[in-house]
């Protein structure tokens, strides 16, 4: 795959300075905010009562902000008693309408602070959309949230305010007024990063993220992600003896490298992977979409242990319908290039033998495996006795009426699903009358498993039919990022630079895009689940189609149009199970084919 044309460096130089390293605490503005209220629920007709803020940087307090809020309500004799606020006090202060757009004013550009910020921040965001008024992309912090982490229970009883202020000896008693507990607030932020620092904590990334379960070992080797860079790309933990531990995927490799080490890591198998680590090394990536795809290459390549997904795309099967005298269904490992028809591919034999099932239920093809001549002249089997096989074996079927069979259950894999939807439905219908419910969920199963193999088979095919897809999409940034697609397979990956000619930047992607011979099957040039990847992305909104080198289409009356129905089923089952049971329901067989 070919990432050469990309924009240049400069873009990612521009972004560089003290985001390199994260963005220093010391030089970090925030806005500590505190919320009276009438009661707990904003949705449930609660009111804000009264704001209290207060703006500090580097330790130094910059302002504060002070308003009582009319609720228009009666404050409940309760709460009244709680807060010290009573109903005289705010009957002449200003209402939400204007003291919420104040406040917003003052916070403008900060990262919002809050102790059990959820509540504040959501009664905040609450008023605003009621009040139509825009909400500011503030980042917000939890002091709660973050002394669980950091405050064990010889440092304090509990994380409540009032435990903490004491426990980090706050010069300010909160007492249930939002300017007095939010001046509590900035004294326990301070004591929380001031512990922190000493763990190496020195970032606004790293404070947000912080977990207790890393390790102080490996937080000493954050120095690890220092090379990488702000840009998308794969990232690969090797050990002392350079073997690849883990392979991921970012759209910044440096911030998300830096988590393992510093923040919110708690896998314990990713914690034993960081241990081992000594190196990382980072290949920065044209696109998001370029970045998936060489993970999935890398991993398939290096199989590291502690990967758990795509370490084996070549353990596949695939339902196979022959091309001999008398054609049969079978299950096979690999794809050949002799003119049959390939089914697949599935990630286990026994989510194929479910499909192998609703097919032969519907299609009376021969089960046995050997190869038939011409004129067959044998004995007939059980299947045969039973009339769930033509039995061309002993002469039953003639070869027009065998042939006429085969092209029926050719149109089913390829087009059109519907001769073993309506069979095993009708076959379902019965069991149910004769409440022989287990019997008939077994057929569902099978028929759902059939219908998703379908789908991703013709979906799969659609697009490795096709010599060549080129296509562009803009892009969060605003940039337009171009894909070469060759037989399912990525063969070139880049961004058109700002003001560059986009005729000829597509012209030399190509040029140099990776050649991709055609091979027979449904991904022939590609891992499955690389060309998924890459179909979902074609198939996102946005996207426009630069050059089409054949016909990338799927069949109108294909498996697809009955996926919703068993999606759909499914996810009932799912609702009315007990949470502790689903899991049984998540095995492979329940989802779309691999």
């Amino acid at each position: 795959m070919s990432s050469a044309a990309r924009a240049p460096q400069s873009r990612w130089e521009d972004q560089r300075s003290f985001d390199e390293l994260g963005r220093p605490l010391r030089d970090t503005t925030f806005c500590v905010v505190d919320l009276e209220t009438t009661g707990g629920s904003a949705a449930g007709g609660s009111m804000i009562t009264e704001i209290g803020a207060v703006k500090v940087r580097g330790g130094e307090v910059l302002g504060e902000f002070q308003t009582l809020v009319n609720p228009r309500a009666e404050i409940p004799a309760f709460i009244a008693v709680l807060t010290g606020i009573t109903n005289s006090m705010v009957a002449d202060a200003p209402s939400i309408d204007s003291a919420l757009p104040a406040f917003l004013e003052f916070a403008a550009g900060t990262v919002l602070v809050a102790h059990n910020a959820p509540f504040d921040v959501g009664f905040l965001k609450h008023f605003a959309e009621q009040l139509g008024q825009p909400w500011p992309r503030f980042e917000v912090l939890d002091t709660a949230k973050l002394a669980r982490r950091v405050v064990t229970r010889d440092d304090a009883p509990n994380c409540k305010l009032s435990s903490l202020a004491k426990a980090f000896g706050s010069s300010t008693t909160p007492n249930h007024r939002a300017l007095a507990d939010a001046r509590a607030t900035v004294d326990v932020l301070h004591g929380l990063m001031e512990r922190l620092g000493g763990l190496g904590v020195h970032t606004l990334e790293e404070l947000q993220t912080f977990s207790s379960r890393v390790t102080a070992a490996q937080r000493r080797k954050r120095h690890l992600a220092e090379a990488l860079p702000h840009a998308p790309g794969v990232y690969l933990f090797r050990d002392d003896r350079s073997r690849v531990l883990y392979v991921g995927t970012s759209k910044d490799l440096r911030t998300r490298v830096r988590t393992y080490f510093t923040a919110s890591e708690t896998r314990s198998r990713m914690g034993e992977m960081v241990g081992l680590a000594a190196s990382v090394t980072g290949i920065e990536c044209a696109t998001p979409l370029e970045a998936e795809v060489r993970e999935l290459r890398l991993i398939a390549e290096h199989k590291p242990k502690y990967n758990r997904r795509s370490r084996f795309p070549e353990k596949v099967h695939f339902v196979k319908l022959t091309r001999e005298a008398w054609p049969r269904l079978s299950l096979v490992r690999r794809v050949l290039d002799d003119d049959g028809d390939y089914l697949g591919p599935f990630s286990s034999r026994r989510t194929a033998e479910k499909c192998l099932a609703a097919l032969h239920e519907t299609f009376p093809v021969r089960q046995c495996s050997d190869r038939l001549g011409k004129e067959p002249s044998r004995s007939p089997c059980v299947l045969a006795e039973m009339r769930r096989c033509l039995s061309p074996c002993d002469g039953s079927a003639d070869e027009a009426t065998y042939a006429a069979v085969v092209r029926q259950l050719r149109d089913t894999l390829l087009r059109r699903p519907d001769e073993v939807v309506e069979a095993i439905n009708r076959r379902m219908t019965a069991l149910a009358e004769l409440e022989r419910f287990e019997e008939a969920g077994m057929h569902r199963d099978r028929l759902a498993t059939f219908i998703r193999a379908a789908a991703r088979t013709q979906r799969l095919s659609a697009l490795t039919r096709c010599p060549e897809v080129v296509a562009a999409r803009r892009e969060d940034d605003g940039r337009w990022s171009v894909h070469v697609v060759r037989h399912g397979r990525l063969a070139a990956a880049g961004v058109i630079p700002p003001g560059a000619d986009a005729h000829q930047f597509v012209r030399e992607l190509r040029a140099s895009a990776e050649t991709v011979a055609p091979a027979p099957g449904p991904v022939p040039a590609a891992t499955a689940e690389e060309t998924e990847r890459i179909l979902r992305w074609l198939e996102a909104p946005g996207l426009r189609l630069v050059d089409v080198d054949g016909e990338w289409v799927c069949p109108v009356a294909g498996a697809s149009r009955h996926l919703a129905v068993y999606d759909a089923v499914n996810q009932s089952r799912l609702s009315l199970v007990p949470f502790d049971e689903q899991r049984g329901l998540l095995r492979p067989e329940h989802q779309p084919a691999r």
